[in-house]
């Protein structure tokens, strides 16, 4: 938040005051305000705090979760800069990789076994909460193969508080970008021939290229879009049209029948409550700018 300047106006004399950013007193400050309110942060449902690993590791991991498309989660909070934070993260996250019955237990007893069942251990990841990081640790997260999240904090007054994605590297996900859209391609004809393989093509290019730090997470009924936590999310192409579920309110949108869909009510595979159908390129283009306005809300 370096760059981030907040500053609130004053109705009785119209001027303006700046709000100074501070980092939290104690580390502490900071894990109990993200645990109770995760899911809007962090787009994670909140599984256990202080979590004890064992003699063996002998660690307690701060914060675990379990995201959007059923991945598991451990967040990890620094109160200003700490170089050890993604050490610690990845020596944690090789106990869970070690311990997953444990986990899904965990997962069983607060979710249900449904959710058990469909956890997705091709996706764990890492959240380091700090106050900040150094360029060696922007550095080091790119030279893992693990989902890592380095995100930035900072409180604003008595009641605000800033997050900033630092950087998002997705793990298991290296091919480049021309190799995955052969994949999605060739899934997409399979369904529908050329229209449907050229329509896969696009919107996956569209909604890559939004910006640096977009995961894609593969899951059985839809493919998820992620920076930091779902903007997006694409159904398998149906005969003539495909589906992609936005995170934007349906009701900030003017709503045009054939096109876009309020879906807060019906039931859908995905998040978002903003359903856009897709049937020729001409309709990727037109959706440009709400994938621009998901991926931003991200």
């Amino acid at each position: 938040m370096s760059s981030l300047k907040l500053f609130r106006a004053e109705i009785a004399n119209g001027g303006m005051v700046e709000v100074m950013p501070r980092l939290a007193e104690v580390e502490a400050d900071v894990q109990g305000l993200v645990e109770a309110h995760m899911e809007t942060l962090l787009g994670v449902r909140f599984l256990a705090s202080e979590y004890g690993t064992g003699p063996v590791h002998g660690g307690r991991i701060d914060s675990l979760g379990l995201d959007e498309n059923g991945a598991p989660v451990i967040v990890e909070y620094k109160r200003g800069v700490d170089a050890g934070v993604i050490h610690q993260s990845l020596f944690y996250l090789s106990w869970l990789m070690d311990h997953r019955a444990e986990f899904e237990r965990l997962v069983r007893d607060r979710f249900g076994a449904t959710a058990a069942s469909q956890v997705l251990w091709s996706g764990p990841r890492l959240i380091c909460i700090a106050g900040d990081f150094t360029r060696y640790d922007v550095h080091a997260v790119r030279e893992h193969r693990r989902s890592i999240d380095l995100v930035r904090y900072r409180l604003f007054g008595g009641d605000l508080l800033g997050l900033e994605t630092v950087a998002s590297v997705s793990g298991g996900m290296h091919a480049d970008r021309r190799a995955r859209r052969q994949a999605v391609a060739r899934a997409a004809a399979d369904v529908q021939g050329a229209s449907m393989m050229e329509l896969a093509s696009a919107v996956d290019e569209a909604l890559l290229g939004l910006g640096d730090g977009v995961n894609r997470v593969e899951r059985k009924q839809y493919r998820a879009y992620q920076r930091l936590r779902n903007f997006a999310c694409l159904c398998p192409p149906q005969r003539s049209k495909m589906l992609v579920y936005l995170t934007i309110d349906p009701k900030d949108v003017d709503l045009v029948p054939g096109f876009t869909r309020d879906v807060s009510g019906p039931g859908h595979h995905g998040t978002g409550d903003l359903e856009v159908q897709l049937r020729t390129p001409k309709d990727v283009e037109r959706a440009l700018d709400l994938f621009r306005a998901s991926y931003g809300a991200a």
